[in-house]
């Protein structure tokens, strides 16, 4: 009884710690801007909105807020905590990572850095280095990096159920350019989580013991605990032309959850036997490292999905309460006849809507290679192709380019429509980017963003 009432004091506590401090609301504030972000870049690419920016930030907080809930009882379960001494170590690197390259900004690598630190530190234990380097070493040496490497896989676990539950949901169409230079239809799949994490901490002085033995921390625990209230914003990046955004989230899922339990395995396995420290340690960076060059490999060597075939056109995206979405279109089929013609271009399809002005019969190829047909009415005020976006052809206006981006070009980027723009492979927009700084001041996150938020390139720049 005792220990329940002293538990549930320490769970309002760490309510009240999230509660009184500004770092979990400013996130949740910057996340809110980036899907707003996002929803101007689709009626600039567009003219039309596919997404509900409120909705997008509701759907993460929501969803953060479960998640938070799911790894605070995992690690608590584990026994996994954090010094003062392990936080500032832990983000000394990922800010060195971070100027390395953007993408860096992760845990994953950070604590695996300083798992192979420690494993190199350890190969001297005479060497004692005095003053401020002497503090450094002494620091290293007492990191419980197990423990670490598997608070780095429960967040990736969380982040694998997240893509899984709500990654295909924040997929943007883009149009971009082929690995042959042609334009072919995309979809940008980014999203961020503002996770409450509440951790338990080893108490300095006796008190009531936990009810159950965490795995991590033996006896550390025996003389009470405390808990700390931890805002942690996580996120996930893909960008792909040759899958079905359903499909691409599926495959994430898979390949994040695999990490994710590797690792774990491997952290359990290196906290009771210290040689596999080293090998935990390495798969953290290397693993994560593989994850995201076999997903570049993978789309640069399939086929894009979003081309026009030589029968029809191709659909790219469906504009959310429209006849399209009415009439159980789908994102990947093809428009084959309009009114009884077949159609091989936009010009063509506006040509014979307009045969018709009242009603409309499709014949649509579906996913399967079957033709299906469906006709509607269409009323004033319905999109002019239905609520259809279509993959691009070769003289579309407005496309997106991509290139690399350093940290320094982000500090000072600024969206322009007026100016040559890109999407990079390599760093988040300008919201993501404060928000990644919001993340410092939180004191813990971890990003896998690979690709950000995309700028606009106009015909006149190329």
């Amino acid at each position: 009884m005792d220990v329940a009432l002293e538990l549930l004091w320490n769970v309002t506590d760490g309510l009240l710690q999230l509660l009184i401090q500004p770092f979990y609301y400013i996130s949740i504030l910057f996340i809110m801007l980036f899907y707003r972000q996002q929803v101007l870049m689709e009626r600039k690419l567009f003219s039309v909105r596919l997404h509900s920016w409120g909705l997008q930030a509701w759907r993460t907080f929501v969803g953060g807020l479960v998640a938070g809930v799911g790894v605070s009882l995992v690690i608590a379960f584990l026994g996994i905590s954090l010094t003062q001494e392990a936080i500032v170590c832990i983000w000394v690197v990922t800010l060195v990572l971070l100027f390395l390259r953007v993408r860096y900004f992760c845990f994953a690598y950070a604590i695996g850095l300083l798992g192979v630190i420690q494993f190199i530190v350890d190969f001297f234990p005479r060497w004692q280095p005095g003053s401020f380097m002497g503090t450094i070493v002494g620091t290293v040496r007492e990191l419980d990096i197990p423990s670490l490497l598997a608070l780095v896989a429960v967040l990736h676990l969380a982040e694998a159920i997240l893509v899984k539950k709500q990654g295909a949901s924040f997929a943007m169409p883009l149009f971009v350019e082929s690995k042959r230079g042609k334009l072919v239809g995309g979809y940008q799949m980014q999203a961020f989580w503002a996770l409450p994490l509440f951790l338990l901490i080893p108490a300095q002085t006796t008190g009531s013991i936990l009810p159950w033995t965490p795995l991590l921390g033996g006896a550390g625990w025996s003389g009470g605990f405390s808990l700390l209230a931890l805002p942690v914003v996580i996120g996930f990046g893909e960008m792909t032309q040759s899958l079905l955004p359903q499909q691409k989230a599926s495959v994430t899922f898979s390949r994040l959850l695999l990490y994710s339990v590797v690792l774990l395995a491997l952290s359990l396995l290196s906290a009771w036997w210290s040689p596999l420290m080293i090998v935990a340690a390495l798969a953290s960076c290397l693993l994560h490292e593989g994850l995201i060059w076999f997903s570049r490999i993978e789309e640069h060597q399939r086929n894009a999905v979003f081309v026009h075939p030589s029968k029809g056109l191709r659909v790219l995206a469906i504009v959310p309460n429209s006849p399209a979405e009415e009439l159980g279109i789908v994102p990947g089929e093809t428009l084959l006849k309009v009114n009884g013609i077949m159609i091989h271009s936009t010009e063509q399809l506006h040509s014979c809507l307009r045969m018709n002005p009242a009603f409309c019969k499709l014949e649509v190829q579906n996913l399967a290679g079957e033709s299906k047909y469906l006709q509607r009415p269409i009323y004033a005020g319905d999109h002019h192709q239905l609520g259809v976006i279509l993959a691009p052809d070769q003289n579309v206006g407005v496309t997106a380019s991509m290139r690399p981006i350093s940290i320094y070009q982000i500090i000072g980027m600024k969206l322009n429509t007026t100016k040559r723009a890109s999407i990079s492979d390599e760093v988040p927009s300008p919201e993501s980017a404060t928000q990644a700084v919001i993340a410092l001041a939180e004191t813990a996150a971890t990003t896998d963003m690979d690709i950000p938020d995309p700028v606009i390139r106009y015909p006149w720049d190329k």
